[in-house]
């Protein structure tokens, strides 16, 4: 009885070793998930505001703290790199190859939700390089949330900012 034991217990401990590096589905699918939600509020949004708002005219969402101002960005965000437009839209395809590669190695839910989120906004953002005027791999990103002094952002800007948050955070806490 005490040999059969001793091999089940050595059994595990091989299949745990074995198991540490494969991937780890209920992660990829919460990085799938939230990178879809992002990309789906994001690019829905910017179809909305483009519809609704005139550039020029902001609408009061929470009063002045608060509003809706169509702008349309030409660069990254702040509008840094706007003459390099193209160059931006092929480093955010790469990011965003790079996460879609990375979320099979995934170790902690928190990475799978930051990770989530960097790729989701950064596909939101893509889209419009791709597919908005002046044309492809030159579109300008579609801009319409206006809080307090900040400069005007959407949710994609949102969401990779919130994501880039959570990866530091899995860095410094070594949250698992």
């Amino acid at each position: 009885m005490t040999d059969h034991a001793a091999m089940t217990t050595e059994q595990l401990g091989t299949f745990a070793r074995a198991s540490a590096g494969a991937v780890r589905p209920s992660r990829v699918r919460t990085l799938a998930r939230v990178a879809t939600a992002v990309f789906l509020l994001d690019v829905g949004t910017k179809v909305l505001a483009v519809g609704l708002l005139t550039p020029g005219h902001p609408m009061p969402l929470l009063g002045d703290a608060v509003t809706c101002a169509l702008t349309r960005n030409a660069g990254a965000a702040l509008s840094v790199a706007a003459g390099y437009t193209a160059a931006l839209t092929l480093i955010v395809s790469g990011i965003a190859i790079a996460i879609a590669w990375m979320g099979r190695r995934l170790t902690s839910p928190w990475q799978a939700l930051g990770f989530g989120l960097v790729l989701g906004g950064a596909g939101g953002n893509l889209v419009d390089r791709v597919f908005r005027a002046p044309g492809p791999l030159r579109g300008h990103v579609v801009d319409f949330l206006s809080v307090g002094r900040l400069p005007v952002f959407n949710i994609a800007d949102a969401a990779v900012m919130t994501g880039a948050a959570c990866l530091i955070a899995v860095v410094l806490f070594r949250t698992e």
